[in-house]
């Protein structure tokens, strides 16, 4: 009998650690998120407000995009961080890419993002956040760019890129909200014919760099945001 009562007792004691494990792994993530609000908080007072005429939609990208860069021929755009700043040059020979990202610049949507993905000696990776604000407008745009690949761009040390699918994506067709910097500096040609070269940093390699690293969660993400103050230069 004094065996089941002692039997009893571990099984009791065993499943109340189990319990406390439990909790503790379900308390960590609403702590993650409570702090990101808090974070991004400040951020919103931060976000340029614009009058928005666009009527962009997935139906009309190509010719609305055409129209747009003829009326804002802008090629120069400034990001501006908590650890300096970045400046880039858009090509022209990519002309729906180089509209769309002025376009995301002027509307105020990449100034509602953050460095989301940073790989060491490979990429640096913006364009995206969770505000709800980001998410707000890439549902209300919610659009893609046919590709405008040339095999003279390279993916060379400070290259700017767009992001995209892979899969169920034959057309190699772009997402105009997330894009990338080549931070390898032997450039990462594996990469080239593959997603949409559009542009190149010319000054800020060095901010690229210290974004770099920055510790990061297991996603890539870093772990302190560095969010982006986007305006158009010239």
């Amino acid at each position: 009998m004094r065996y089941f009562v002692v039997l009893f007792l571990l099984l009791v004691a065993f499943s109340q650690c189990k319990d406390n494990e439990v909790k503790q792994e379900v308390k960590a993530t609403p702590q993650k998120t409570i702090k990101k609000k808090s974070e991004t908080s400040t951020v919103k007072k931060e976000v340029p407000v614009e009058k928005e005429t666009d009527t962009i939609n997935k139906n009309n990208v190509v010719e609305f995009l055409t129209a747009y860069g003829k009326l804002n021929p802008e090629t120069i755009v400034l990001f501006e961080t908590r650890l300096g700043n970045i400046k880039i040059r858009l090509y022209k020979d990519t002309p729906l890419h180089r509209a769309s990202f002025i376009f995301l610049t002027k509307t105020g949507y990449f100034s509602t993002t953050c460095f989301h993905r940073i790989v060491p000696g490979f990429i640096v990776q913006g364009g995206n956040s969770d505000l709800p604000i980001t998410r707000k407008k890439r549902i209300k745009y919610n659009y893609r760019i046919p590709a405008e690949i040339k095999s003279y761009h390279k993916h060379n040390y400070g290259s700017l890129a767009a992001a995209r699918q892979w899969e169920d994506n034959p057309k190699k067709v772009s997402s105009p909200f997330e894009f990338y910097m080549i931070q390898d500096k032997r450039g990462s040609h594996h990469l080239d014919g593959e997603h949409t070269i559009f542009g190149e940093i010319i000054e800020g390699l060095s901010t690229m760099e210290k974004i770099a690293k920055l510790e990061a969660d297991n996603k890539e993400w870093p772990v302190k945001d560095v969010f982006i103050k986007a305006s158009v230069v010239k």
